[in-house]
């Protein structure tokens, strides 16, 4: 699948999409990141300073990570409004329809915007703002604010900061662009509070956290001569540690950073009973191997060195099967 081109016509598309209606709903993906909260709660502070009437809705049961509490996020929603068929959907960074906790809304509401940054996406919107090589949703929401006349204000500024910091791991990842570090000095600059955010973000792990992450460690195996490190929670675990899913994120970054290691896996049993029974997160940490391709042959997708995929496989067969693909990636 070839990556979607942006051009300044969609752009104006949205700008006008959005100036020629007055109610909204503002979604994002299942299991949100900082990226998803970030641009969601930017979107509806963006929203009520346009003077539209719009609600944040994240149709799913399961908990909001943990460390993005601080967040000012009282307002969200967990189920569709009664009245969404009359409201203009957004998306924001949904690489796809299913990653929306119920895409059956798609055909009752009277649009669909969709704003992204992931190179797979399938523009299921009717209007589509797609940039890939954006660092971030952040990103992308803060040209439109701009076209929008949207004041960056502190608050505005501190959410989209959110956004960029989590996807660009800290400005450590490949996609940590000079105009993504333009657009952090902006941000700092209208009132972000860099501090705050770092304390909310990265200084407010749970103990069970720990717990979960020290199971993880204790399984990772190597394969491929070490260039593939690859390990797995169960669904016990969160129940024994006392972990939500959410507290699984940022675990695989640690197995990322391992020594030689080309491609990071973490295979997880979600502690809920619904939804499917297991997922894998694949980071790569070299820019030839793009783990979104390997995810998308299981019906996934993402970045090109950040992706993931839902199965009812066993865990040996995810394995085997993200080893075979690693192989074939790169021979």
């Amino acid at each position: 699948m070839s990556s979607p081109q942006t051009t300044a016509s969609d752009l104006a598309a949205v700008v006008d999409a959005i100036r020629s209606h007055d109610r909204f709903t503002l979604t994002t993906h299942e299991n949100p990141d900082g990226d998803a909260l970030g641009s969601l709660l930017a979107a509806k502070l963006a929203f009520d300073e346009l003077g539209r009437d719009s609600v944040m809705v994240l149709h799913t049961d399961a908990p909001l990570p943990g460390e993005y509490g601080f967040m000012p996020l009282a307002e969200l929603r967990r189920r569709w409004s009664d009245d969404v068929s009359e409201r203009v959907l957004v998306a924001l960074d949904c690489a796809n329809e299913s990653r929306i906790g119920d895409q059956e809304v798609l055909g009752r509401v009277p649009l669909t915007i969709d704003i992204d940054h992931h190179h797979d996406n399938t523009r299921f919107g009717d209007v589509n703002l797609i940039v890939p090589d954006a660092s971030s949703t952040g990103e992308v929401l803060r040209d439109l604010f701009r076209e929008l006349d949207v004041e960056l204000t502190p608050d505005i500024a501190e959410a989209l900061y959110i956004a960029l910091v989590t996807d660009t791991g800290r400005f450590q990842y490949t996609n940590t662009t000079p105009k993504a570090l333009r657009l952090a000095a902006e941000l700092v600059e209208a009132g972000a509070d860099v501090h705050r955010v770092f304390q909310g973000v990265y200084e407010s792990v749970q103990f069970a956290k720990l717990k979960l992450l020290a199971r993880a460690l204790d399984r990772a195996q190597i394969y491929e001569g070490g260039r593939i490190v690859i390990s797995y929670l169960l669904r016990t675990d969160f129940a024994e540690v006392g972990a939500a899913e959410p507290y699984s994120e940022g675990i695989i970054d640690y197995l990322r950073a391992v020594e030689g290691a080309d491609m990071a896996v973490l295979i997880r049993e979600p502690p809920r009973q619904d939804g499917p029974t297991r997922r894998a997160s694949l980071r790569a940490s070299i820019d030839e191997l793009d783990v979104s391709a390997i995810a998308r042959k299981s019906g996934g997708g993402g970045h090109r060195q950040a992706a993931g995929f839902s199965s009812e496989a066993s865990i040996e067969d995810i394995t085997a099967f993200v080893r075979r693909e690693f192989a074939a990636a790169r021979s």
